[in-house]
């Protein structure tokens, strides 16, 4: 069925998704808009998607930016079911995936360095953004189907699960590039904060760039789990002798941490020039004494995804690390129950969605 929204003349099909109407309703089976394909367009069959924890923030309006109704997923993994006319990297029937953004300005110094996701005018994310050419929502991977530029769609090497791949489109990009931009290797210390569906995958990434991985964890149960994923060592945070053991010892720590903590705690571990990297998204503003970073030219930095081209390149080097994700398999008729879970941290490490429960 092909219709023409109010809002736009682009002509559009409605396909199934999940949704939630507002901060207090749960996601729940909806008909939503895609727009026909443009030139320069890829549409996916999606096939799985990763449930991150943004999407349960956005979800509940958390970050009071959340546009209704919302169709969450920036985790997207399909089979590209049809391409426009000037369309040359995709082929029908590629495996193919979309992570966070799906436009950009593409004019700015950052977009032209291919950093869209430091985009000036901002760049339009997968879902709770503003189609550039429909003027509508952008809807995410909740759902049957999508549609996004070329320049925005990522190839799925040979070899890597297509359901564990899905995560490492936000959680997987988004540890990939901070340990990257500071030249995370051999000889390292590198610490990683919190065992969840973003520290397992930096837990990963770091050990495979070789370097002395250091995981650190509030709960005992973690411990074996965090060195078979492949930390050196274990810490546990709330144990201020073994904490005590590691100060001025770090040239990196990447905190992982979606809830409230104290930097100052890690900042002390790091050796003089050292960095801590926040990548994890409290909802509340986190207190950093002056003196924690002063003593030893100490840095606190963020990092968000990586561009199109990292996580390419992300995709290319867990196909030879044998990188993915870990994940549980759920069917979207129990997201909502998966909503309640993550917030207990009862997951190892990442809800992936099967879309074909989407047609049951």
């Amino acid at each position: 069925m092909t219709t023409t929204t109010a809002t736009s003349k682009v002509a559009t099909r409605l396909v199934d998704a999940f949704a939630a109407q507002d901060a207090k309703s749960a996601l729940a089976a909806t008909k939503i808009p895609r727009r026909e394909l443009f030139a320069d367009d890829v549409q996916l069959d999606i096939l799985f998607c990763g449930v991150c924890h943004s999407d349960l923030h956005q979800v509940r309006d958390e970050w009071k930016f959340s546009i209704y109704p919302i169709v969450p997923g920036h985790e997207i993994v399909g089979r590209v079911s049809a391409v426009g006319s000037a369309v040359k990297k995709f082929k029908v029937g590629d495996m193919a995936a979309i992570g966070t953004m799906v436009d950009s300005c593409g004019v700015c110094p950052s977009c032209k360095e291919d950093y869209p996701q430091y985009c000036d005018a901002g760049n339009v994310q997968t879902y709770n953004s503003q189609d550039k050419h429909t003027g509508t929502p952008t809807f995410g991977g909740y759902s049957e189907s999508i549609v996004a530029k070329e320049s925005f769609v990522l190839h799925v090497p040979e070899g890597l699960d297509p359901a564990a791949t899905a995560p490492l489109l936000c959680a997987g990009i988004t540890t990939y590039s901070p340990l990257k931009h500071w030249k995370v290797g051999a000889g390292h210390k590198v610490g990683v904060v919190g065992l969840g569906g973003l520290g397992h995958m930096g837990v990963k990434f770091a050990r495979a760039m070789g370097a002395h991985v250091v995981l650190f964890t509030t709960s005992p149960g973690k411990i074996e789990d965090g060195k078979r994923l492949g930390a050196h060592e274990v810490v546990l945070s709330k144990n201020p002798d073994e904490m005590a053991k590691h100060v001025n010892t770090f040239d990196f720590i990447l905190d992982c941490v979606s809830a409230d903590h104290d930097l100052n705690a890690y900042l002390k571990l790091l050796k003089r020039d050292g960095t801590l990297t926040i990548v994890g998204a409290p909802e509340n503003p986190q207190a950093v004494s002056m003196f924690s970073l002063i003593p030893g030219r100490k840095s606190l930095a963020g990092s968000c995804v990586g561009g199109i081209g990292e996580t390419q390149e992300m995709l290319e080097f867990c196909a030879k690390h044998n990188i993915v994700s870990e994940i549980e398999m759920i069917d979207i008729a129990d997201i909502n129950t998966a909503y309640e879970r993550l917030l207990k941290q009862d997951v190892k490490y990442r809800f992936v969605i099967d879309l074909k429960s989407l047609k049951k």
